[in-house]
C-alpha cells in the first residue's frame, strides 16, 4: 500500500506544471462574482472601486497531556499545570477587501474571533501603492519580528507558530508600515506601532513610547517562495527556491495597570519559565515591574524543490531597562532559541508529511519540543485541509489558550484540525 502511494506520488509530482514564478496575484478576484481561492468572492465591482469577501475558519480538537502535573519556577515556587482536553470551532476571521476610488488605494477589514478566549475584534488597515519599490500601510499588523509575522498565515506546517516560534515573537498592534521590493529579488518591512501587542489594551492605558521594528528578505534563485511566503511546497517547485532573511523590534514597554494589581493587562512578555514578566513577582518575591525594554533580533533562512520543505530560524531576545518597586536581583534578561521545520508532499495537491524540532535556551529553564504530523487537502487545495500535529514537550515558556502550549508542560500534546479559506 506504501509502495503504491509512493509510486502514484511520483506520477503525479511528473506530470505537475511548474509553479509559476512571474504572475502578479491580485488580492482580488477580477470578475464579478468569480472566485480566487484565498482571496474570496468578488461582491461589487465598479469604476470607484470593488468590495470581495474572505474567510478563515479553523475547529480544532486539542489534548494536552498529563492530566496533573505541576511545576517550580526560578524562584522555588510551585505551579500546577493546567491541561486541556477539549473541541472548539477555535477562530473565524472574515475579510472585506478591495480597492475604493483609486486602483492604488487599497482597504481590508477583518472580524477576527477566538471562540476559545470569547475575544472579538474588529481591525483593519488601508494602503497606498506608490510603487513595487514602496506601498504605505495605516491599521493593524504583527511587528515584523520573526518571520510568521510576514503574512504566511495560515501556510505552516501546523495550524499555529512551533513553541520557540511562540515564544519569541512580538504581537499584532495600530501602527504605520511600509513595505515593497527595494532591489530585485529583495523585500523589506519597516514598521512604526503603538506597543508590543494592543490585544486587550485601550488607548487610555497606552504610553507615549512607540514600538518600531523591521525585516529584510531575499530570494536569489526564483525571486518568490509560493503564496504569502507559506511553509511546505505545495507548489512542487521544479526549480529550487529559496529565502534568506533578518528581522528585529524594539519596545519598551508597560505593564498597563496599575502596581497593586498582581496581575498585568500586558501579557505578550514571557520569562522562560512561564512566568509573565509584569507579574508580580516574576523576578523577585513581591516586587512588580512597571517598564521594561523588549528586543528581539531573528535570522531565517528556507528552501522549496519538488514538494520537499526546510526551513530554520535563530531567535535573540533581551529584555532589559527595568523600572520596579523594589529591588532586583538582575539587570537584563537574555534568551536565545530556535526551530528547524521541514515537510514533504509525499501525494501531490493531496497528503503532506511534516516534522519539526524547536529549543528556547533561556535564563532561568531549557525547553525543548520534537513534534511531526499530516496534512490531507481533500480538494486538492492549499485552502482546505484536515491537520494531525503531535507534539512532545519539555517545560513549556509558552501558555496561551490561542495556540497548542500551556506554561510547564512536560507532556504530549496532540491535535487535530479542520480548516477552510476562500
Amino acid at each position: 500500500m506504501i509502495m503504491a502511494v509512493a509510486a502514484r506520488g511520483l506520477e503525479l509530482r511528473a506530470q505537475t506544471p511548474p509553479v509559476d514564478t512571474t504572475r502578479a496575484h491580485d488580492d482580488t478576484a477580477t470578475t464579478w462574482g468569480a472566485v480566487d481561492p484565498g482571496n474570496g468572492f468578488i461582491l461589487a465591482k465598479t469604476d470607484r472601486g470593488t468590495l470581495a469577501i474572505s474567510a478563515y475558519a479553523l475547529w480544532r480538537y486539542i489534548n494536552q497531556l498529563p492530566v496533573h502535573e505541576t511545576y517550580v519556577d526560578h524562584l522555588g515556587n510551585e505551579h500546577v499545570v493546567d491541561t486541556r482536553n477539549d473541541m472548539q470551532f477555535h477562530r473565524v476571521q472574515i475579510f472585506f477587501k478591495g480597492w475604493i476610488y483609486l486602483p492604488k488605494l487599497r482597504y481590508q477589514i477583518t472580524v477576527w474571533t477566538v471562540n476559545a478566549t470569547q475575544q472579538v475584534a474588529v481591525v483593519g488597515s488601508i494602503t497606498y501603492n506608490f510603487a513595487k519599490q514602496f506601498k504605505l500601510t495605516a491599521g493593524v499588523n504583527g511587528l515584523p519580528g520573526t518571520r510568521t509575522l510576514g503574512g504566511s498565515h495560515p501556510y505552516w506546517l501546523g495550524t499555529d507558530r512551533v513553541m520557540a516560534d511562540e515564544y519569541f515573537r512580538p504581537g499584532f498592534t495600530s501602527g504605520l508600515w511600509a513595505t515593497g521590493e527595494a532591489l530585485p529579488r529583495f523585500y523589506y518591512t519597516l514598521m512604526v506601532g503603538d506597543n508590543l501587542s494592543q490585544l486587550g489594551i485601550t488607548a487610555a492605558q497606552l504610553t507615549r513610547n512607540m514600538a518600531t521594528g523591521g525585516t529584510v528578505w531575499w530570494m536569489p534563485t526564483t525571486g518568490e517562495f509560493g503564496p504569502r511566503g507559506g511553509f511546505g511546497d505545495y507548489e512542487e517547485h521544479k526549480q529550487l527556491a529559496t529565502r534568506f532573511g533578518t528581522s528585529y523590534v524594539h519596545s519598551h514597554e508597560n505593564r498597563f495597570n496599575e502596581l497593586t494589581e498582581s496581575s498585568p493587562d500586558n501579557t505578550q512578555i514571557r520569562l522562560s519559565d512561564a512566568l509573565l514578566l509584569f507579574q508580580t513577582g516574576s523576578l523577585a518575591d513581591g516586587v512588580t515591574i512597571s517598564d521594561a525594554t523588549y528586543q528581539v533580533n531573528s535570522f531565517d533562512a528556507g528552501l522549496k524543490y519538488r514538494g520537499a520543505f526546510l526551513q530554520t530560524e535563530l531567535f535573540f531576545r533581551r529584555l532589559d531597562r527595568f523600572v520596579s518597586d523594589g529591588p532586583l536581583p538582575l539587570g537584563s534578561v537574555v534568551d536565545r532559541g530556535w526551530y528547524l521545520q521541514g515537510s514533504y508532499m509525499f501525494l501531490p495537491k493531496r497528503w503532506e508529511v511534516f516534522a519539526a524540532t524547536s529549543q528556547i535556551d533561556g535564563q532561568f529553564n531549557r525547553s525543548w519540543e520534537v513534534l511531526g504530523g499530516l496534512n490531507w487537502f481533500p480538494d486538492a487545495s492549499r485552502n482546505t485541509r484536515v491537520n494531525l500535529y503531535v507534539t512532545r514537550v519539555n517545560r513549556s515558556p509558552v501558555s496561551s489558550v490561542f495556540g497548542y502550549y500551556v506554561g510547564g508542560l512536560r507532556g504530549t500534546i496532540t491535535s487535530v484540525a479542520w480548516s477552510f479559506l476562500f
